[in-house]
């Protein structure tokens, strides 16, 4: 099988790594691949919930020197755990479910330091969606300075699904706007909650705003009111693990 540190790439070592039942993180196509093997390769993915991103040749020919042939798979170095399962546990141990919900966060250096201050403030788990999350491969795990294999981690297949899992467990779901009149000061983390965190360039979607039970804003001094998304979970998270501590 053809690796590159995480990477497994050409249409048999794929196909492979789904017949055996290989954890993988996401599979990336050439967008108009086709023929042998293909066919099999895409309904085994959808059997192991395993995402395929359909991506240009360029992408493709910039992550490894070999023949590709048009697929690469990121094996994965972390076990998802379905999200109903951890609240469940979380419930059973007596404990109050503290999540993060990264909503389109790509950019892996971001997610990195956002799952190290989620493990340094003690978050029970990191929530992502199939579609417009960041690879978790080995460089995430230098990214992360190690505090991802800290944190249990749940992929669900998309943002819905969640949103309607935390309601129906009783969770609260918070998330931040910049117009909003609550301060991030006067939210109540000490109830079971899940905060949602955008992508810096969009933000959090306006389907996944009208869920959300409470927006709030972190205070800020002077004119400038853009934080990396990195660094504001970092103090949200310290704030939840604050309140969390007095309580």
């Amino acid at each position: 099988m053809r690796s590159t540190k995480s990477l497994i790439y050409g249409r048999n070592p794929v196909l492979e790594a789904l017949q055996n039942k290989k954890p993988l993180d996401r599979i990336l196509m050439h967008h108009t691949i086709s023929g042998d093997n293909i066919g099999d390769i895409i309904r085994l993915a959808k059997e192991a919930n395993t995402p395929i991103v359909r991506v240009p040749m360029e992408k493709l020919n910039t992550m490894v020197r070999g023949v590709h042939q048009g697929i690469i798979a990121y094996g994965a170095i972390v076990d998802y755990t379905p999200l109903q399962d951890v609240i469940s546990h979380l419930y059973d141990q007596g404990k109050t479910p503290l999540l993060l919900l990264l909503d389109g966060i790509t950019d892996v250096r971001n997610t990195g330091a956002i799952i190290r201050s989620a493990v340094c403030c003690g978050v029970d788990a990191i929530l992502f969606t199939e579609k417009n999350s960041a690879p978790l491969h080995e460089d995430m795990v230098k990214t992360s300075a190690g505090a991802m294999m800290q944190i249990t981690f749940c992929r669900e297949r998309n943002i819905s699904t969640v949103l309607d899992t935390l309601k129906l467990n009783g969770i609260k779901i918070f998330s931040t706007d910049l117009q909003a009149k609550t301060s991030l000061l006067d939210i109540d983390f000490k109830t079971p909650c899940c905060i949602v965190l955008g992508a810096e360039e969009k933000g959090i979607s306006k389907s996944t705003q009208e869920q959300c039970d409470e927006t709030f804003c972190i205070p800020m001094v002077g004119d400038f009111d853009s934080l990396n998304v990195s660094v504001a979970a970092g103090i949200i998270c310290f704030e939840a693990m604050k309140q969390k501590m007095k309580a």
